[in-house]
């Protein structure tokens, strides 16, 4: 990354792991933040060590979890619609963070050739029971190529953002598409939760995007087709957002917050999250 321009005077808490605090700076030329201090690579594995993080789970127990898991069902479908879609049927799919695999195994389904990437041991072996094998370094693919590359609420984890980013494109064959989903820090849920904002989740998150980032990141041969708003993000990141706050298990503040980042998001059309849809020159 070149030298960052200014600093946010903000402290993020880790709420879910360490209780540490990070910074979150801001790189003025590409519109996002980046924590820090951000954790060696080898320290990382340790900040994800938590039966909360349920990503990483096929957890159903508790409030959270279960909105969670009842959401992810649902939007399995739009995503692989939206794929299956904007390639014009199926093909090869690589799923970068594939988590417990439930996205490859509803493709698969349908008749998708799946290859995946978790660096999770955890979210792997559930994965398997799923019979969906996953990789567990990105560079166990390299060479290969893809007709559609997916990355959901995974780019923010990853380090070495500019030789990652390159390698993810190397992936995509040409003509192929690239879809990431990000958090997207210039949204009202993020503008009122400030410090408290669910979606920073430092350090697992080490970088922060805006829409103008996600323009500037990608080499030129990505051009970006689409970007579609994640509506149910702001009502899971406003829910957690307001226990990390005031320790509620469930707030109606929250959904109310949530649904208010979506109408605002009409406006302005800085949703919560977003997909961002790449297609790859050929």
């Amino acid at each position: 990354m070149e030298k960052i321009q200014n600093k946010i005077e903000l402290s993020i808490k880790d709420f879910l792991v360490s209780g540490e605090s990070f910074d979150l700076l801001y790189d003025s030329k590409r519109e996002m933040l980046l924590t820090s201090p951000q954790p060696a690579v080898q320290e990382l594995a340790k900040y994800y060590k938590s039966e909360n993080y349920i990503s990483h789970t096929d957890e159903h127990k508790g409030l959270m979890a279960s909105l969670y898991q009842m959401v992810k069902k649902y939007s399995l479908s739009k995503k692989l619609r939206l794929i299956t879609s904007l390639n014009k049927g199926t093909g090869s799919l690589l799923d970068i963070g594939a988590g417990t695999g439930e996205f490859l195994k509803l493709a698969k389904e349908y008749d998708w050739k799946v290859q995946g990437i978790e660096p999770n041991e955890r979210a792997r072996s559930f994965a398997v029971e799923k019979d969906v094998r996953l990789k567990e370094s990105i560079d166990e693919l390299s060479g290969n190529s893809f007709d559609v590359v997916t990355l959901w609420h995974v780019l923010e984890h990853l380090p070495d953002l500019e030789n990652t980013i390159s390698k993810i494109e190397a992936f995509v064959k040409p003509g192929g598409v690239l879809i990431i989903a990000v958090p997207n820090f210039r949204s009202y849920d993020a503008g009122h939760y400030k410090n408290y904002w669910a979606a920073y989740d430092v350090p697992r998150h080490l970088w922060h995007f805006s829409r103008e980032s996600m323009k500037v990141l990608f080499s030129s041969e990505m051009e970006l087709i689409k970007t579609i708003p994640m509506i149910f993000d702001s009502f899971y990141v406003s829910l957690l957002s307001e226990k990390y706050k005031r320790g509620k298990n469930f707030s109606i503040k929250g959904i109310f917050v949530g649904l208010w980042s979506n109408i605002a998001a009409l406006r302005s059309g800085e949703s919560s999250s977003h997909i961002y849809c790449f297609k790859k020159e050929n």
